[in-house]
């Protein structure tokens, strides 16, 4: 049952528990100052300094899961329509989040949204790409 849950969750928990813990709550405006501060920068051979934020932290970590999740998304066990289920639940939550908390009002939850969003749309594609591959019409 633990294969029906939505992995793209764990990414909005993580920004949820950010922006309650860091950003002064909801109502808080300063989650994006928080996001685009510089954690830290890599040397590139170019001479110039990449640097990296806890948004893009985010983002590369919500990449990832997205990408494990399309791989579930290929399997046509029962379980993959619950989790097409769940994934639409996150997906109306950070809808009402992004619009009614300015805490989540960033391009970086937009972005995590928007990967969601995929998830679902693409999980759908799949169930029904895959459903008309299993049925054999005969006589036709």
């Amino acid at each position: 049952m633990l294969a029906a849950l939505p992995l793209l969750a764990l990414p909005v928990l993580l920004y949820n528990l950010m922006a309650l813990m860091l950003a002064g709550g909801v109502k808080g405006a300063g989650a994006a100052d928080r996001l685009s501060a510089r954690l830290f920068s890599i040397p590139m051979a170019s001479h110039a300094d990449w640097s990296i934020s806890l948004g893009d932290l985010f983002l590369i970590g919500s990449l990832v899961v997205l990408f494990v999740e399309l791989l579930k998304a290929t399997t046509s066990r029962q379980v993959a329509i619950v989790n097409h289920a769940l994934t639409m639940g996150v997906f109306v939550a950070c809808l009402a989040e992004f619009l009614l908390f300015p805490a989540f009002a960033t391009s970086t939850f937009f972005l995590i949204g928007l990967m969601v969003l995929m998830d679902v749309l693409a999980g759908f594609v799949v169930t029904i790409v895959a459903s008309r591959r299993e049925v054999d019409f005969h006589g036709g």
